[in-house]
C-alpha cells in the first residue's frame, strides 16, 4: 500500500484508517458533581455532551452530514440511548441480544431480544424491538470459542471476526473464504450463527507515525500519546502496546526526556502506559484543531452505531461510527482481542490520535486498513480495559482523579472511585445495591445515587 502523509479533508462519513494509530483512550470520567436530590441528572448531563468542542462538532457535521444542532442532539440522544439500553439489558437478562442506534441524530434505539414477550417492555422505554434467534451471551460465547480456536491456526487469511448484533451473527471477514470456514469449524460455530464476508486488505500496525502529541521510543521509533492518566501521585499516559516494551524510554515531541514504559501487552491486547518524569504534567485534554483543548470528562462506552471522533496530526479531526464492540483482528504480529471497530478514517501520522465520543474517552488506536481517500476501518483498544489492567485513573476535567481510592468517604459500601465497572456489575452504596448500566471508570461525583444514567438501584 502506498500512503502519502497529507493534511487532507476526509471524504465522508466514512471510514477508517490504515494504521496502528496509537490512540488514546476510552476512558475518563466526567465529573457530574453531586446532584440535588430532587433533580437527578440526565444521561446527557452526566456524560457532559455539552463539553463537546467546536472542532469535534464541525468534524461530525462534515463527516456525518449534519448541521450543528443535529450534531449536538446526536450526542445527547446517544447518551440517553446508552442508559436506556443498559436498563433494558438488566431487565431482559439472558434474552438480551444487543442494542444499537441509527439515524442522522441517533434518534432510534433498537434493542434485540430472543423472546417476543419482551417486546412490550422494550417499546415502553421508547425503543424499537427486534426479535432474534440468538442471545448476545450466545454470540459472545461463539466468538470466545473462535478466539480460542484461532490460537492454534494461522488466521492471516481470515484476519477480522466480530459479534455483529445488528445481524445477530458472528462475522468472519476473510481474504480466502476457506480460511474463515476453517476457523468456524475449529470453533464449532455452525452456519445459523455465522456469516463470512470477503475483504481484500490485511490490517496492519504502524510505528513511526505522528499522532496528536508525538513521542519517541528509545530515540528511534515514533508514536503518539493517548490519554493522560495518573496512578496515585505518578503521572503518565496510556498508549498502544505495539509502540514499546516495558523499560523502553521515551522523549517528547521536543526531544526532552519524558518517561519510561511501565507495562506493555502486544499482541493479545494492544495496551501500554508510560510513567513520566516531573517535567511533564498530565492534563485532562486531547489536542484539537489549532491546538485547542478538547475536554475529557469520562470513559463511558458508546453503543454500536454511536458517533466517535478521532484527532490526528495528519488528517486532523475525523468522525464516524462504532461498527462493532467485540472484535478480533489479526496483524502480522498476532491477534488482538477484544477491540472496537469503527468507520472513522485515518492515515499514517494519525497514530495516537484519541478516540472520543463527545467528551467520553473511548480508546487507543491499534491499527486498521484503508485511508481517508479510499475508505477502510480503524480498530481501537478500549481504554477502560487498559485502565483496569494497570490500575490507572483517567485524567478528567472537574473530577477527583487524583488517587483512585475511596478515601473512606463512602457511606458503608463497595463502590469506590477509580474502579472500572462493566455493565451488569453490582455494588453497594449507602445501604442500597446498584447495578451498573454502562461501562465506565468511577469518580467522586459519580456515586450511584447521583448518576441514574450509569447505575440502577436493585
Amino acid at each position: 500500500m502506498h500512503h502519502r502523509h497529507r493534511h487532507h479533508r476526509a471524504m465522508g462519513a466514512a471510514v477508517a484508517a490504515t494504521a496502528a494509530l496509537l490512540v488514546a483512550g476510552l476512558s475518563g470520567s466526567a465529573s457530574a458533581g453531586t446532584a440535588p436530590v430532587d433533580a437527578a441528572p440526565t444521561a446527557a448531563e452526566t456524560l457532559r455532551t455539552d463539553a463537546a468542542p467546536p472542532a469535534l462538532l464541525k468534524a461530525m457535521q462534515r463527516d456525518l452530514g449534519l448541521d450543528r444542532r443535529q450534531a449536538e442532539r446526536r450526542l445527547a440522544n446517544e447518551a440517553d440511548a446508552g442508559a436506556t439500553a443498559g436498563r433494558l439489558r438488566a431487565a431482559l437478562g439472558g434474552d438480551f441480544a444487543g442494542a444499537w442506534v441509527r439515524g442522522a441524530e441517533s434518534g432510534t434505539l433498537t434493542v434485540a431480544t430472543t423472546d417476543a414477550a419482551d417486546v412490550a417492555a422494550i417499546e415502553a422505554r421508547g425503543a424499537e424491538a427486534k426479535v432474534v434467534r440468538h442471545s448476545l451471551a450466545d454470540l459472545d460465547a461463539a466468538k470466545a470459542r473462535m478466539d480460542k480456536a484461532a490460537a492454534g491456526l494461522n488466521t492471516a487469511d481470515a484476519p477480522v471476526w466480530y459479534v455483529d448484533t445488528r445481524t445477530n451473527t458472528v462475522v468472519v471477514e476473510a481474504i480466502r473464504p476457506a480460511a474463515a470456514h476453517k476457523l468456524l469449524a475449529a470453533a464449532g460455530v455452525d452456519d445459523s450463527l455465522s456469516r463470512v464476508e470477503k475483504r481484500t486488505e490485511r490490517p496492519r500496525t504502524f510505528y513511526d507515525l505522528r499522532g496528536g502529541e508525538a513521542y519517541y521510543i528509545n530515540n528511534s521509533s515514533r508514536c503518539s500519546i493517548g490519554f493522560p492518566v495518573t496512578k496515585g501521585t505518578q503521572q503518565g499516559f496510556a498508549t498502544a502496546g505495539h509502540c514499546g516494551r516495558a523499560g523502553s524510554s521515551t522523549t517528547g515531541s521536543n526531544r526532552v526526556a519524558q518517561g519510561t514504559f511501565q507495562g506493555s501487552i502486544f499482541p493479545g491486547r494492544d495496551m501500554a502506559w508510560v510513567a513520566t518524569n516531573s517535567s511533564w504534567t498530565a492534563t485532562p485534554y486531547v489536542l484539537g484543531a489549532g491546538g485547542q483543548n478538547v475536554q475529557v470528562t469520562g470513559s463511558t462506552v458508546s453503543p454500536v452505531g454511536a458517533s466517535v471522533c478521532r484527532s490526528g496530526s495528519t488528517t486532523g479531526w475525523h468522525c464516524g461510527t462504532v461498527a462493532q464492540l467485540n472484535t478480533s483482528v489479526t496483524y502480522q504480529e498476532g491477534t488482538i482481542s477484544p477491540v472496537t471497530r469503527t468507520t472513522v478514517c485515518a492515515e499514517p501520522g494519525d497514530s495516537g490520535g484519541s478516540f472520543i465520543s463527545g467528551s467520553q474517552a473511548q480508546g487507543v488506536t491499534s491499527g486498521g486498513s484503508g485511508d481517508c481517500r479510499s475508505g477502510g476501518e480503524t480498530f481501537f483498544q478500549p481504554i477502560n480495559a487498559l485502565l483496569q489492567n494497570y490500575g490507572l485513573t483517567l485524567k478528567t476535567t472537574g473530577g477527583d482523579d487524583g488517587g483512585g481510592d475511596d478515601g473512606g468517604e463512602e457511606p458503608g459500601g463497595t463502590w469506590a472511585a477509580g474502579t472500572v465497572y462493566q455493565a451488569g456489575d453490582t455494588v453497594t452504596y449507602g445501604g442500597a445495591t446498584y447495578r451498573c448500566l454502562q461501562g465506565h471508570q468511577a469518580y467522586a461525583g459519580w456515586e450511584p445515587p447521583n448518576v441514574p444514567a450509569l447505575w440502577q438501584r436493585v
